[in-house]
Order: C-alpha cells, then sequence, then structure tokens
C-alpha cells in the first residue's frame, strides 16, 4: 500500500509525505520569500508605520494638553462666575436701594407739585366764582331795574286815581311853595 501511495503521490501533486506539513522545498522557499518581504517592510514601511504613530501619539498628547487648558480656563471662568455672581447680588441690591430711594423722591415731588396744582386751581376756581357773582349780581340788578321801569309805570296808572293824584300835586306845590 505504501508502494501505491508513492506511486499516487508521484502522479498526484496534491498528495504530500505528510498530512499536515508541506514539501520541505515550499517550506524553505516560503520562509526564505516571508523573511525578504517582512524585511522589506521592516526597511521600508516601518519609518512611516513609526513616524503615523509619533504623529498619532502627539496628536492625543496635544488633544489632552488642549483638554486639560480647556478645563483649567472652564474653572478659572466658573470661579470668575461665581464670584461675579456674589457681586451680582450686591449690585442687584444696590440697584433696589437707588430706585426706591428715586421713587421716594419722586413720589413726593409729586405729591408737592400736585398740591400746588390744586391749591391753584381751588384759588381760579374761588375767582371765576367770585367773578361769576359779581357779574350775576349785576346782571340781577340791571334785569330788576330794566323790569322795574317796565312795571312801575304801570303800577303807578293802576293805584293813582284821580283823587290821589289831586293830592299829590296839592302836596308837592305846597312843600314847593314851603322851600321858598
Amino acid at each position: 500500500m505504501n508502494r501505491f501511495v508513492a506511486l499516487l503521490a508521484s502522479e498526484d501533486p496534491t498528495i504530500t509525505h505528510h498530512w499536515l506539513l508541506p514539501e520541505t522545498a515550499e517550506i524553505v522557499y516560503g520562509g526564505l520569500a516571508s523573511v525578504i518581504v517582512i524585511g522589506a517592510l521592516v526597511k521600508f514601511a516601518g519609518p512611516s508605520i513609526k513616524k503615523s504613530f509619533n504623529a498619532r501619539t502627539e496628536k492625543i498628547q496635544k488633544e489632552l494638553d488642549d483638554a486639560a487648558g480647556a478645563k483649567v480656563t472652564a474653572e478659572s471662568d466658573a470661579k470668575n462666575i461665581r464670584a461675579a455672581l456674589g457681586d451680582i447680588a450686591g449690585e442687584r441690591a444696590r440697584m433696589l436701594a437707588d430706585a426706591d430711594t428715586q421713587a421716594t423722591a419722586v413720589l413726593t415731588e409729586g405729591r408737592v407739585r400736585i398740591t400746588a396744582e390744586v391749591a391753584e386751581l381751588e384759588a381760579k376756581a374761588e375767582a371765576d366764582l367770585n367773578s361769576a357773582r359779581g357779574r350775576s349780581s349785576d346782571e340781577l340788578r340791571a334785569e330788576i331795574s330794566l323790569l322795574a321801569s317796565i312795571a312801575t309805570p304801570a303800577v303807578v296808572q293802576a293805584t293813582l286815581n284821580d283823587q290821589t293824584k289831586n293830592e299829590l300835586i296839592e302836596s308837592f306845590i305846597s312843600s314847593v311853595g314851603a322851600g321858598r
């Protein structure tokens, strides 16, 4: 049977002397080719790979340094903001106190101005009332005089009869004659 396998092996290139290992020549030539390829990669590609790894390391280190700087800046900004918040509370209290003072001053000034305006309006109203009273009493006197002048002849005519007229004339004559 060994002869049969050997005969088949010499005719069939897929059959080897061992089921796990390839032929010796393949091991030698494959090993030499692998050493040459790996050597060429180490010699030519190695520096560029090493350079890219160093560049990547530098980039990551720069990002870490930038992050650390940003963290320090953020902590400083946060500290400044917290300090400013305390100042804001004080500033707010000061501004509210100023606003209260100004509001009190405006109220006081407004009350004084309104009091003065009310007094001025009352004085003007009083003067207007007095002027209206004077005008109305003058108008009333004129109206009474007009009505009296219209009514007097009618009243005199109605109340005087002939006998009263004669007595008045006699009385006037005697007073004029006595006055001489």
